[in-house]
Parts: C-alpha cells; structure tokens; sequence
C-alpha cells in the first residue's frame, strides 16, 4: 500500500466526484475519485476524531469545551489560515486512475506521540493509497473539501454547524494539500 505525500483535491463538474490527485511515496502519481455517497459517510468519522484528538489546537485553557461548535470553529480557522498556498500534484494521461470504494479509517500515532488518523482509500481491483494525516492537516483538507463540495453543489447538511460557521468567516482554502 503507497502513502500519498501530496494530494490535490478538487471537484470534476463532469464526473460529478470529487478527484484527488496524489503524489506516491515513490514519486508516481495517482488519481482517486471519491463519491459524494463515500464523502459523506467517512465525514463523521473525521470530524469526530478530530473533536477527540485536537486538545492543542484551541490551547489547554478550553480543555472541557474542545467539543463545543465555538471552538472546533476557531481552531478550524486557524488551520485553514496556516495553509501555505502550493502547486498542484500533476498527472498525465498514464497516471493510475480508480475510483474509491471504500475507505478504512485507523488511528494511529506518530513515533513522537502526535495521534494521527490514516485514511485507505480502496479500489475496485484491490487498489489502496493511504493518507496520514495529523489533526492540523485534517482540518486543512477538511477545509478544502468543504469549498469543493460547495464548489459542486452538493448537500452541505451532512457538514458539522462548526465547519460551517469556520468557513463563513475566511477565504476558501486552495486545493492542495502537502
């Protein structure tokens, strides 16, 4: 299974998904298409751990509170505003190209004690890339995926009230994510 080092996440009106562009490991490229079905059952599951797992995020001061909309919301913006704009992840006509079926999602820690959520995101024909993310990067492309899904039209309801209010207040993240 490759780890993604690198994606780009942005909404194809023509497939009606959204495409995720991700750069390997080993240096290749690949193109995941994740449904809007596969989105929004996945979804809960993100912003929930991230509830559980992003005390530093808002400060040790809210300690009870970290589950409140206020500061999910604050610490989703702080996020989002420490997002340096990149250039995106390129593919070429050759690039590996399947659509998710399905995703696993498993918690992990890094060798420092950071909790990280991994992501396997799986294919028709036994594909599977993983994403690794810490809880500030989770927010970062939960970010870009929100204004991507905005960006389809898709129903927002399936979206916490805290993402949306964060969202509501700034700029729409980019697309890339590293």
């Amino acid at each position: 299974m490759q780890a993604l080092q690198r994606i780009t996440t942005e909404y194809d009106e023509h497939e009606d998904r959204l495409r995720l562009s991700g750069e390997l490991s080993d240096g290749s490229s690949v193109l995941l298409w994740l449904t809007q079905r596969l989105l929004y059952r996945i979804l809960p599951h993100l912003t929930q751990w991230l509830g559980q797992h992003d005390a530093g995020a808002a400060g040790n001061a809210v300690g009870l509170w970290q589950d409140s909309d206020w500061i999910q919301g604050f610490a989703q913006q702080a996020a989002q505003a420490q997002l340096a704009p990149s250039p995106p992840v390129r593919t070429s006509a050759s690039t590996a190209s399947w659509r998710v079926d399905r995703a696993h999602i498993i918690e992990t820690t890094t060798t420092t004690g950071t909790p990280t959520l991994c992501v396997v995101f799986q294919g028709p024909a036994q594909q599977e890339a993983r994403l690794v993310l810490a809880p500030q990067p989770l927010r970062q492309w939960l970010g870009i995926v929100y204004a991507q899904t905005q960006r389809g039209q898709w129903p927002m309801a399936a979206w916490p009230t805290w993402m949306h209010e964060s969202q509501a207040c700034g700029a729409p993240p980019a697309a890339a994510l590293h």
